[in-house]
């Protein structure tokens, strides 16, 4: 089976030289995709044709020195929330079976205005929610690393297809975890941008006032090209932040030499005890950036707990009001997962949803104050390695906190970097959080570690 360049970026550098053909480089993906999707399932749909047409067109503009930069010509795929135009866009659900958009989503169109080419779309938790579930009408997605194991979610495709090998770059969306669950448990990269830097216009909602849509690749030097084409201000999205786009690539390699960091060691040490894998993976990280000349020490923020509650209230019941329509007339055609789910937030009350959006604001005021003298944070990614696909029930996410939620509540930058391997040879990671807007400092910092140990991160076994 043809192996794809390791990276987004080395890809683009061969492109660019045209020493790679951007139609054998999408051949070879797709049949990669053929491959491997019947074991990984990741992908509910491949679309051949429109790659190869898409993949023709770039070739013709690297043959004649027009390329549109480094996305011309790379193989991409979307994750079933964002609209298509011409083809069917589902969230992984019965409800919108035969849904043939019309317009592209924003992310969608940036990608393909950069000369992206989309192999398909990708596995979800049915509207990012219901997950993973098992009487839908595909399957959810396997972990690369061990076939046995969940990819976490609801990025679940775009994490396993970017893990295999298949695409060198992929959208997702996180509204509680949603890019770095799957970033830590697949080994990749992942971006959840501040609040307001990406439109979401096209994307099926979850949470009005906790969506956000970002990259994931192998590494957060590629995640910084893929981010860089989404940032911008669009006008019909009410949630865009009207604000000039930053720098995103330029400076990655700066290093974080006279950067400040702080290690939220409480989240991981004790409000949700972290595997020794996890907290070894930390551990490396911090050293590394330290060796690299940042300033690193312990800070405290709210529990974890705190977060994680207003994150849930708040998350439910804006799913209940998006959602209630269908419930009342297709309550069947839901999975049981997300249908039960819904159910109960039905029992939020209003009275409920102003307190917690009230304890939010309280905890946004607190991690600011927290950082006034701190320019990142760290803290874990999961607290383990994946564990078996079927072990994940119904009420996972409510039987306690996890490390990701509390960044959607605030709305801050969090990148999410592979920190080693645990039981099993599964990979483990940790976030890099920065201020609002401060994604290229993240970013930044993500990619020195990344860059100090090159030499340190694996492919998984399947699909190599």
């Amino acid at each position: 089976m043809t192996a794809l360049p390791g990276t987004l970026a080395e890809a683009a550098r061969l492109i660019a030289a045209k020493a790679l053909s951007p139609v054998e480089l999408t051949q070879a993906a797709l049949s990669r995709a053929e491959a491997l999707n019947p074991s990984l399932h990741a992908f509910i749909r491949i679309t051949g044709d429109l790659a190869l047409r898409q993949a023709r067109e770039a070739e013709a503009r690297q043959m004649a020195g027009a390329l549109r930069g480094k996305l011309d010509g790379i193989p991409v795929a979307h994750k079933d929330l964002y609209e298509t135009a011409g083809v069917e866009t589902t969230a992984h659900s019965r409800i919108l079976l035969g849904h043939v958009p019309v317009r592209d989503a924003a992310p969608v169109a940036a990608w393909a205005a950069g000369g992206a080419v989309m192999l398909g779309k990708l596995a979800t938790h049915e509207f990012a929610s219901g997950g993973p579930s098992f009487d839908l009408p595909w399957p959810p997605p396997r972990n690369p690393w061990d076939t046995e194991r969940a990819t976490g979610g609801s990025s679940s495709g775009t994490g396993a297809a970017v893990a295999a090998g298949i695409i060198l770059g992929g959208t997702g969306s996180d509204t509680g975890g949603s890019i770095r669950l799957p970033a830590a448990w697949c080994g990749i990269a992942g971006v959840k941008p501040t609040f307001g830097l990406c439109s979401r216009r096209g994307v099926l909602p979850l949470s009005h006032s906790l969506d956000t849509v970002g990259p994931m690749a192998w590494t957060l030097e590629d995640c910084a090209i893929l981010l860089q084409a989404l940032a911008g201000h669009d006008p019909e999205d009410p949630s865009s932040a009207d604000r000039p786009t930053p720098d995103l690539v330029s400076g990655l390699g700066q290093g974080v030499r006279g950067l400040r960091i702080g290690v939220v060691r409480h989240f991981h040490e004790s409000d949700l005890p972290a595997r020794p894998s996890v907290l070894a993976g930390i551990d490396h990280l911090v050293s590394v950036l330290r060796a690299e000349g940042a300033e690193v020490r312990d800070i405290t923020l709210p529990p974890l707990r705190d977060f994680h509650a207003a994150c849930w209230v708040v998350l439910m019941a804006e799913a209940l009001a998006i959602h209630q329509p269908w419930l009342q007339t297709r309550f069947q055609d839901y999975g049981r997962n997300l249908r039960e789910r819904l159910s109960i937030a039905a029992l939020i009350t209003g009275a409920d949803y102003v307190q917690a959006q009230r304890r939010r604001r309280e905890l946004c005021e607190a991690v600011a104050a927290a950082m006034a003298d701190c320019d990142l944070l760290v803290t874990a990614g999961q607290p383990g390695e994946a564990p078996p696909l079927r072990n994940l029930g119904t009420w996972a996410t409510l039987q306690g906190p996890n490390f990701t939620a509390p960044f959607n509540v605030t709305g801050q930058p969090v990148v999410s970097v592979c920190t080693g391997y645990g039981e099993g040879g599964l990979p483990v990671g940790a976030q890099i959080v920065g201020r609002p807007f401060e994604d290229a400092l993240a970013l930044r910092a993500g990619h020195a570690f990344e860059r100090a140990t090159a030499g340190e991160r694996r492919r998984p076994g399947a699909g190599s």
